[in-house]
């Protein structure tokens, strides 16, 4: 999927001579704005004693990142009781702890140039039915749920942002609880014709609970995620709803990408849900399944031997899901527990062209490294021209026996122990990659991914 360039919001008619100093000046201007507004801040802190509303047109900019901060004076608070929000539920939504809040349905608002922080806000910007909207050049920082949230968002264009610890996972309003609601730096519900490229999410607080999410979101439609470093817990989440051709691509991803749908949910027309493409994962629970209609392929997932505690996809549905899932031309070095786990059954699978390198684990791991539901549709599942290696400790293939009836060829198989399971015909064909994997990744391309090996850009 290619999606061009959104259009830039339309450039305002009224500005002002010189750029807002004080405070005052800012609650003045945005007050007796009728949009279409050009609002420009000075270098400086400005603390507001209540939320910020842009109307339709405004452009609200600052002299740059660190230089205009934007925060909330103390008598402005968010209402912790109120965390986590009721996600699906809007009409319970509390808008108010945000430091910033678009005006309902209101197209052509540019944010940029600015540091927003609010310790005591649930975050920084909040939309319901806006269209048009460009956000770039900003640091999003320490807020207590998510650093953008929105509802029935369309044309978002949001880069070169920072989000720093721009969320926390609650539950019962209680912060830092193990298994709760969780936000994240970007938490949109009802995402279309949108992009979201060249930022860094960084997760920094040391308590283990506290982690949010880098971009997360329930129905993403026609959105484009790319070349960004997400260095979260969990990097990307949409779940649950009914996805179409969101493509992630060209991304560092620390954390996991999680896509989970009942029975692996429908297939628009276009073919395609998911297609995740040049990315670099770091984190050995790679990807959380299941899906249909997805495509993941021209991948580096390069996982540390000793921490083996995952499945590089791994699924825990017990629906069973009618496919397809494309898994192509990607390099995996050290799946640890295995390459793909799923609890479900399913169908329509491929497996092709792919390099596997399974190292001896800390545990180590002596499972298969595909585990399938032994009632899956095994004669829809194929398996070709894949290399894969188990270099000190073997390991078999599969994790039942039932798997032998998937449609195998030529295969390369080093140290597999499973191979009486089924019958692997060579043919004229290369395994392996179709062609060198060589691409550039996250922020500003800043890792250079080329084979095994990748290189990061000095800072």
């Amino acid at each position: 999927m290619k999606l061009s360039l959104l259009s830039i919001c339309l450039l305002p008619t009224i500005g002002f001579a010189a750029p807002i100093t004080t405070t005052d000046e800012l609650i003045k201007a945005l007050s007796g704005s009728s949009g279409e507004t050009i609002i420009e801040l000075a270098a400086g802190t400005f603390e507001v004693s209540s939320q910020l509303i842009l109307k339709k047109g405004t452009t609200l900019k600052g002299a740059g990142m660190e230089k205009t901060i934007l925060t909330n004076a103390v008598s402005f608070q968010g209402n912790r009781a109120t965390l986590p929000d009721p996600e699906q539920n809007h009409e319970k939504f509390d808008r108010t702890g945000y430091l910033i809040q678009l005006d309902e349905n209101a197209s052509d608002i540019t944010i940029s140039d600015l540091t927003l922080t609010g310790p005591k806000l649930h975050g920084a910007i909040f939309g319901w039915g806006n269209q048009k909207l460009h956000f770039h050049h900003l640091k999003i920082e320490d807020f207590m749920y998510s650093g953008f949230r929105s509802y029935d968002t369309r044309e978002l264009k949001l880069h070169d942002c920072l989000f720093i610890d721009a969320g926390q996972r609650w539950e019962n309003g209680k912060p830092g609880v193990k298994g709760g609601i969780t936000g994240g730096g970007i938490f949109t519900f009802w995402l279309k014709d949108s992009e979201i490229f060249n930022n860094r999410f960084l997760d920094t607080k040391p308590e283990p609970n506290l982690h949010y999410y880098g971009i997360k979101g329930r129905q993403a439609k026609r959105v484009h995620i790319h070349h960004n470093t997400i260095e979260t817990n969990f990097s990307i989440e949409f779940a649950f709803e009914n996805d179409e051709d969101v493509e992630i691509d060209h991304n560092i991803c620390h954390g996991t990408i999680s896509i989970p749908k009942h029975g692996g949910g429908p297939v628009p027309a276009s073919g395609k849900t998911f297609n995740i493409h040049h990315n670099y994962f770091k984190n050995g629970y790679a990807i959380e399944y299941m899906r249909n209609g997805a495509e993941i392929h021209h991948n580096l997932f390069d996982f540390d031997s000793q921490k083996d505690g995952g499945n590089l996809i791994s699924e825990f549905g017990t629906i069973p899901a009618k496919g397809s899932t494309d898994f192509h031309n990607n390099l995996v070095n050290n799946p640890g527990r295995g390459v793909m786990w799923m609890n479900a059954p399913y169908a329509d699978l491929t497996v092709r062209n792919n390099h596997i390198i399974a190292r001896t684990t800390s545990t180590p791991r002596e499972d298969g490294l595909f585990g399938f539901n032994s009632k899956s549709n095994f004669k829809s599942f194929t398996f070709n021209d894949n290399i894969i290696e188990c270099l000190g400790t073997p390991r078999p293939l599969f994790r039942n026996d039932e798997s032998g009836q998937i449609q195998m060829s030529n295969n390369q198989l080093t140290k597999v122990t499973d191979t009486q399971r089924y019958q692997n015909p060579k043919s004229k064909t290369r395994p392996g990659l179709e062609a060198p994997l060589i691409f550039q990744c996250g922020m500003n391309g800043e890792l250079t991914v080329d084979g095994w090996g990748s290189k990061l850009l000095p800072q």
